[in-house]
């Protein structure tokens, strides 16, 4: 022990509460960490099931506009693409998972709107839209997820490295300090009560 310390019954108090702050505090940290690896987990489950989802109707909307630029021709197809405007139906707010802020996005339901004519249209260009539309909705729950699972992964990290300081460190050492104190105040009890024994003995001659 490198500190230069008193061993007076007050350092020991001192000492002692130390160590159960510290005793205390990991605990609390260890379960904040395993709440956070379970949720952590959970997005992570998540996000395998919308990717997977994501990849299958991307796969059915490609076709489908494949199909349409075959039989309404590509320029058509681009201008109504151009004709659908920018997605303003959604608010992004936080939640909280055991003080880690992470994204909530709102969306607003609205009916699908075609923003093109049926007369100059196919069945394609329509399974095509209705896919895209969908896969735009699975991409915000997507990047919802994943920025849960950064945030959640960041704060697992930064909990583990304070636990991990605790453990190693400070609860070590506050347990060697309380050793180190308890034992010298009870070597010096006993002197004193060698020397206590010896004044009553030479007294009572």
């Amino acid at each position: 022990m490198q500190e230069s310390i008193a061993y007076t019954k007050t350092n020991l108090i001192a000492a002692q509460n130390s160590l159960e702050l510290s005793e205390k505090g990991f605990e609390l940290l260890d379960k904040k960490r395993n709440v956070l690896v379970m949720s952590m987990m959970n997005f992570i489950d998540r996000a395998k099931e919308v990717q997977d989802k994501v990849t299958s109707v991307f796969a059915e909307a490609y076709e489908a506009l494949r199909v349409a630029n075959i039989t309404m021709g590509i320029s058509s197809v681009e201008q109504i693409a151009q004709s659908v405007p920018e997605d303003e139906g959604f608010t992004i707010l936080d939640k909280s998972i055991m003080g880690v802020e992470i994204p909530e996005i709102k969306r607003t339901k609205q009916e699908l709107e075609h923003y093109y004519s049926f007369f100059h249209t196919n069945t394609a260009m329509d399974v095509a839209f209705r896919k895209f539309q969908e896969v735009k909705e699975l991409v915000y729950e997507l990047s919802e997820i994943e920025d849960s699972v950064y945030k959640l992964a960041m704060e697992v990290k930064r909990t583990q490295k304070r636990a991990n300081a605790l453990q190693n460190i400070q609860i070590p050492k506050y347990k060697e300090l309380v050793s180190k104190i308890a034992e010298v105040l009870e070597e010096k009890e006993r002197e004193d009560f060698f020397r206590l024994k010896v004044i009553k003995n030479k007294h009572g001659r």
